[in-house]
């Protein structure tokens, strides 16, 4: 259920905001998304992972900060992200 180097690669390109960014906050909220979207469906499949479900939750918490952080340095960058992301309905 990991992420891919190649994957982790090719989601810093797509995300990055200079050169050599591997951690700025627009770039966790891809990979927590990315990793939020497999193990949804891991769970779909395991419906009785409890452990996996909990892992799960804290990694959308984490997201739900990182997300309100953005939001509140600059509403025009997080709009444009959660568009990008296809998340928030």
């Amino acid at each position: 259920m990991a992420l891919t180097q190649e994957r982790k690669h090719e989601l810093m390109s797509e995300y990055q905001r200079h050169e050599t960014d591997t951690g700025s906050a627009d770039l966790q909220v891809a990979m927590l998304t990315e990793r939020i979207n497999r193990l949804s469906g891991h769970l779909k499949a395991n419906q009785k992972d409890h452990s996996s479900r909990r892992g799960l939750l804290k990694m959308i918490g984490a997201r739900k900060r990182l997300l309100a952080y953005i939001l509140k340095e600059d509403n025009d960058r997080y709009r444009a992200l959660i568009t990008r992301l296809g998340i928030r309905g």
